[in-house]
């Protein structure tokens, strides 16, 4: 019932549904209060939460960890101002910081703190043709698409080869000072997605030189982890990769592509920019509990520079051991 009502919802997320809880209650251990509201038998709004405390950004709400998008979904304004009210008395109860809701579309109720300057989304509606998707990406892209082929990139879809995907994401994500995932965590996302989710592999001489696990929903594709290899970028792998994912879920009847969440201003933005995608800023709204400070947890903190340096000359092998660990503290 849960799950029927998100696919019904018009801002339900593949994470709103609970096979994302799966993967994060088995990946990380968080403890999950799934909050709705019924009227008779239907459900009329519904909220998942996760409760996650850790030293470093003490204790907090977050709808919902390690995903785009989360928060409140409600077929009213009444369903909607109960869920923010029971989540607001659950913070109280257990002693959180703040609630945080991952909105895509901007809240109705006021009284909410909005941060809408740190992230955007950014997401096309696709053209049902192969050569029309490539004929729609701006001339630069399709140069570096044309370049990819002409270096002879070979391009697979399936749900194998695991640890050739870990071992090009922890390589990627070093590079950029961030801690790497467990490989657990991309397991139980093909275990809890199915048909799905899964990855598309680069190939250059039969070595993996990038890829991406994606995640299939709804009328949407989104591709969510994905890393390259540094030595691969003079073969422009992105590009192809990316217009190759277009081609195949616009085949498997997928009419959007939502490129996923980054930081306004950096490189990665740039380069969904260049590949023909506006950005949406994302207003994520915050319930702050007696007056507590609004959170900033990102890579833009300027605490934490010196630790992302550090972890950046760090062995690769260390940062695979090391990573797990400190990646659930900024959820």
């Amino acid at each position: 019932e849960w799950n029927d009502f998100v696919d019904a919802h018009s801002d339900g997320t593949i994470f709103h549904r609970t096979e994302w809880k799966q993967v994060i209650e088995r990946t990380f251990g968080y403890t999950s209060h799934y909050i709705y509201v019924t009227n008779g038998n239907a459900i009329q709004g519904l909220l998942p939460l996760f409760h996650v405390k850790g030293w470093l950004l003490g204790n907090s709400l977050i709808s919902t960890p390690f995903a785009v998008y989360g928060g409140i979904l409600a077929n009213n304004e009444s369903a909607h101002e109960m869920l923010l009210n029971e989540s607001k008395k659950l913070s109280e109860k257990l002693g959180a910081r703040y609630v945080e809701f991952r909105h895509q579309q901007k809240n109705p109720l006021p009284d909410l703190v909005t941060k809408d300057s740190l992230y955007a989304t950014f997401i096309n509606e696709m053209p049902e043709g192969r050569e029309e998707i490539y004929e729609r990406l701006p001339k630069e892209a399709r140069r570096m698409v044309r370049k990819g082929r002409k270096n002879g990139l070979e391009i697979i879809i399936d749900n194998n080869e695991l640890d050739k995907f870990y071992n090009i994401y922890a390589i990627s994500v070093r590079k950029f000072g961030t801690p790497v995932f467990s490989k657990k965590l991309f397991q139980n996302c093909l275990d809890a997605f199915g048909e799905n989710a899964n990855f598309m592999r680069v190939y250059k001489d039969k070595k993996a030189i990038a890829a991406v696990l994606s995640f299939y929903y709804k009328d949407t594709v989104l591709p969510y982890y994905s890393g390259m290899l540094s030595e691969a970028k003079t073969l422009a792998p992105h590009n192809l990769m990316y217009l190759e994912l277009m081609q195949h879920a616009r085949e498997r009847g997928f009419s959007k592509f939502d490129f996923g969440r980054s930081k306004i201003g950096t490189g990665a933005a740039k380069f969904k920019e260049n590949m023909g995608f506006e950005p949406t800023p994302l207003p994520y709204q915050y319930y702050l509990h007696n007056g507590e400070e609004l959170p900033n947890k990102n890579q833009t903190n300027p605490k934490y520079t010196m630790a992302l340096n550090m972890w950046k000359r760090m062995p690769l092998s260390l940062t695979k051991i090391l990573g797990p660990h400190v990646v659930r503290l900024f959820p």
